[in-house]
């Protein structure tokens, strides 16, 4: 058999996606409503997932291995839709690549702009909310307001199986909302991707009073401004989406055909 050619691009012209597992999706939803005419190609990590109890070595190496897999396929530009993967790898994947890379992070900013009460809670993993860029982000926004941080762990786990209205679920939302309800937040940032899935349980847990930021329109809008002049202008009005994993191929073919909300043929990344 003969050797892989390493000129050959499958994904030339395409805009590459990734997050430890299929949260990043609702990073690529925001993505195709921005970017319509763009090719889009979608990585789960899912084979090791969930990021936010894993070191900092094993989530930089993961972030690189698949960073590198997309500029080696050819896209023109990477967005890492992982909270966890942006602020423990971002700065050495940016050092490995020549191409934008556009990256996630909690909305703490807007989320201390938009609070009447003065309390922010931020939902995210472990290893997100210990990093220095949170407590950067808590010390440049949060010095007239309350910042909350709250760890949500088994949330990941939850979307990870589609699993986002049973009652077993809902239980395991009310164990980390309810106390941050007590000491008077009226704003939630969402600062993991899976965590927009769980929405709809999220708001009416916490009624309407509560408003949740989602970062992921942002980040939509700043790959749109990155691409410039490179943006896609083809005749077609949508561009294609390729979807893979590092997991079980059929498992997270039935969850993110189930969270994507369209029939969704997944492969194993290479």
């Amino acid at each position: 058999m003969s050797s892989p050619d390493p000129s050959f691009k499958p994904f030339a012209d395409a805009i590459g996606v990734f997050d430890s597992g299929v949260g990043g999706l609702s990073v690529l939803r925001a993505i195709r409503d921005a970017l319509p005419a763009e090719n889009l190609v979608y990585v789960a990590d899912s084979g090791h997932a969930p990021y936010g109890d894993k070191s900092e070595a094993h989530i930089t190496q993961r972030t690189l291995t698949i960073g590198n897999w997309l500029a080696s396929s050819g896209v023109k530009a990477i967005t890492v839709a992982c909270n966890t993967a942006t602020v423990v790898a971002i700065r050495h994947l940016r050092e490995q690549t020549h191409i934008p890379v556009v990256a996630i992070e909690p909305a703490i900013k807007p989320a201390t702009n938009t609070t009447r009460s003065g309390v922010v809670g931020v939902l995210a993993t472990t290893q997100t909310l210990q990093s220095e860029s949170v407590a950067r982000l808590c010390q440049e926004h949060g010095t007239d307001k309350r910042i909350l941080l709250q760890a949500c762990p088994g949330w990941v786990e939850a979307v990870e199986q589609a699993d986002l209205h049973s009652p077993d679920t809902e239980s395991l939302l009310r164990q980390f909302l309810e106390p941050l309800m007590e000491q008077g937040v009226d704003t939630l940032v969402l600062g993991c991707t899976h965590y927009p899935f769980l929405r709809d349980s999220l708001q009416r847990i916490v009624g309407n009073d509560v408003t949740l930021v989602d970062p992921a329109v942002a980040v939509a809008t700043e790959l749109f401004r990155r691409l410039g002049d490179n943006r896609r202008m083809g005749a077609n009005p949508i561009g294609t989406t390729h979807f893979f994993t590092t997991g079980n191929v059929a498992h997270v073919q039935y969850v993110v055909t189930h969270l994507w909300g369209e029939a969704a043929i997944v492969e194993a990344m290479a």
